[in-house]
C-alpha cells in the first residue's frame, strides 16, 4: 500500500506540469512514470545517489540508452500529429451548374456536382460561393491497429562497459549477458481522439476559365490516454528493474493517463482551378492548391509544414447524372509526411429536382517508403536465439482509401445543404471507421 501511494502521490506532483503541455506532448507523457524523468525511465531502480550510474538499471530502458525504444515513441507520436492535419478539402464548385452562352452564365438542370471530389466546370465570372462545413471523427485506429489495444514491448540497452566480460563470464556484446538484459517492458496504450473540423471557404470566379478560393479551418482535438505498463524480469529470484519497492518486494506495473483539448486555426488552404476544355458534355480542368502551416502542430492543429496539391480533373454529364475522375500529386512538407498519389472517381446522379446523390472512391497512395520509422525486431542471443517484436502495428504503407457517400439538398433561393459520410475501404493511416460530413454553401 505504501508503495502504491508513492507511486500514486509522484503522478499527482507531475501532473500540475503536465498542464502546461500541448496534446502532443501530453502523448509523450503517457510513457513517463517518474517526477520529471526521461521516458521509460525507472526511477524505482535508480540509485538515488547517483541515478546516471549504469549499474543503477534506472536508465536502461530510456531512448537515449536504446535508440529503438525512442523511435517506437516517436512513431506513435508523428504518426498521430502528421495524419490529424490532412484533414479532408471539399470541392471547389457550388452545387449549382451553368453553361456560358455569350459570357453569360446559364444554370444548367443537372446534378449539384461531388462533395469530395471537383467536377470540371468553373463557376463564371464574378460569380461566388461561400459555405461553411464541419467534419467529425472519433479517430479508432492505425494502420488497422484499434487505438484502444496498442501493444509495445521496450527492451532493455544492450550493456557492455569496462570489465564486463570478466564479470558475468562471457561476451557483454551479445544481447542477454548480463542476464537482466533479457528483461523487458510490456506496453498497452488506448488512446481516445475526436477531431472536429469546421471550414468557412469561398470560390471567386475571376474569368469564365479561372476560379480562385481559399478555406479557412477552425480545428477542436480532444485527447484521452492511458498506459498500463508492465516490467516482466526474466528469471531469479530478485528483479533488477522495477518502478517502486525493493529488488526482493517489487512493483511490476505503473499506469498513466493525460487528457486534454485544444480549439484553434488550422492550416489554411488557397486554391485555384483553371478550365482547359468546356462543352455541353465534357469539361477538363486543372487545379492546385496549398496548405501552409498556420495550425498548432504542438496542440494536433495543424501539420507544422507547407503542403500543396495539383489535380487534373475530367468530367463529363449524361442528363441527370455526371462523372469525374481526378487524378495528381500531393507535396507533403517536412521530415515526418510523405508525399502521395491521388485518385478519386465517381459520380453524382440527379435523383430529384433539388437532391443529388454524390459517390466517390477517394484515395491518397503514399510514394516512398514510410518516413515514419518503426524499429526492427530485436534479436536476442542468450540463453537462447530468440526475437522480439516491438509492436502490434504492421510496418505497411500508409495508403489511404475511403469510400465517399452523400447527397446535396439545393433550395430555389441559392442554397446547397450537404451531408457526406466517408468509409475507410483500407487499413493504412491513421483512421475513423466514419466521418461524418455536414454543411451549407450559398452561390450568387
Amino acid at each position: 500500500m505504501r508503495r502504491v501511494l508513492t507511486a500514486a502521490l509522484a503522478l499527482f506532483a507531475l501532473s500540475s506540469a503536465v498542464e502546461a503541455q500541448g496534446l502532443r506532448e501530453k502523448i509523450s507523457q503517457l510513457f513517463i512514470f517518474g517526477d520529471g524523468e526521461d521516458p521509460l525511465f525507472l526511477s524505482g531502480s535508480a540509485d538515488p545517489n547517483n541515478p546516471a550510474d549504469i549499474r543503477a538499471h534506472g536508465s536502461h530502458f530510456v531512448p537515449s540508452a536504446v535508440s529503438a525504444n525512442g523511435s517506437l515513441i516517436s512513431f506513435i507520436t508523428n504518426a498521430i500529429s502528421a495524419n490529424i492535419a490532412n484533414a479532408p478539402i471539399g470541392s471547389t464548385s457550388g452545387g449549382a451548374s451553368f453553361r456560358f452562352e455569350a459570357g453569360v452564365p446559364v444554370r444548367v438542370e443537372a446534378s449539384a456536382g461531388p462533395i469530395f471530389a471537383e467536377r470540371g466546370q468553373t463557376i463564371g465570372r464574378g460569380r461566388t460561393v461561400i459555405g461553411v462545413g464541419r467534419t467529425s471523427s472519433h479517430l479508432s485506429s492505425l494502420r488497422g491497429v484499434d487505438l484502444n489495444n496498442i501493444e509495445l514491448f521496450f527492451t532493455h540497452e544492450n550493456v557492455d562497459f569496462a570489465g564486463c566480460d570478466s564479470i558475468y563470464h562471457a561476451s557483454c556484446k551479445l544481447m542477454g549477458v548480463p542476464n537482466l538484459e533479457n528483461d523487458v517492458m510490456q506496453f498497452k496504450l488506448a488512446l481516445d481522439l475526436n477531431v472536429a473540423v469546421t471550414s468557412i471557404y469561398a470560390t471567386y470566379g475571376l474569368t469564365d476559365r479561372l476560379d480562385v478560393g481559399f478555406v479557412l479551418p477552425l480545428v477542436s482535438t480532444s485527447l484521452h490516454g492511458q498506459s498500463d505498463a508492465n516490467i516482466f524480469p526474466f528469471g531469479g529470484t530478485t528483479a533488477a528493474h522495477f518502478f517502486a519497492g525493493t529488488p526482493s518486494n517489487p512493483v511490476l506495473n505503473a499506469t498513466r493517463s493525460v487528457d486534454g483539448s485544444a480549439f484553434g486555426l488550422g492550416d489554411v488552404a488557397v486554391r485555384t482551378k483553371f478550365s482547359v476544355h468546356q462543352s455541353e458534355k465534357t469539361n477538363i480542368a486543372l487545379l492546385a492548391d496549398a496548405r501552409f502551416a498556420t495550425g498548432d502542430d504542438s496542440e494536433l492543429l495543424g501539420s507544422g509544414q507547407f503542403s500543396a496539391r495539383g489535380l487534373a480533373i475530367v468530367s463529363a454529364r449524361f442528363g441527370p447524372m455526371a462523372a469525374h475522375v481526378n487524378s495528381g500529386y500531393a507535396f507533403r512538407g517536412g521530415r515526418q509526411q510523405n508525399d502521395a498519389v491521388l485518385a478519386t472517381a465517381g459520380f453524382d446522379q440527379l435523383i430529384s429536382h433539388h437532391v443529388t446523390l454524390a459517390a466517390d472512391v477517394v484515395s491518397a497512395m503514399q510514394v516512398g517508403r514510410s518516413k515514419l520509422h518503426l524499429p526492427p525486431p530485436v534479436v536476442y542471443d542468450v540463453p537462447f536465439k530468440r526475437t522480439v517484436n516491438p509492436t502490434t502495428i504492421p510496418d505497411i504503407a500508409d495508403d489511404v482509401v475511403n469510400g465517399s457517400f452523400g447527397f446535396k439538398f439545393v433550395t430555389d433561393n441559392g442554397f446547397t445543404i450537404i451531408t457526406n459520410a466517408l468509409v475507410p475501404l483500407n487499413r493504412g493511416g491513421l483512421r475513423a471507421n466514419l466521418t461524418y460530413t455536414t454543411g451549407v454553401e450559398f452561390a450568387f
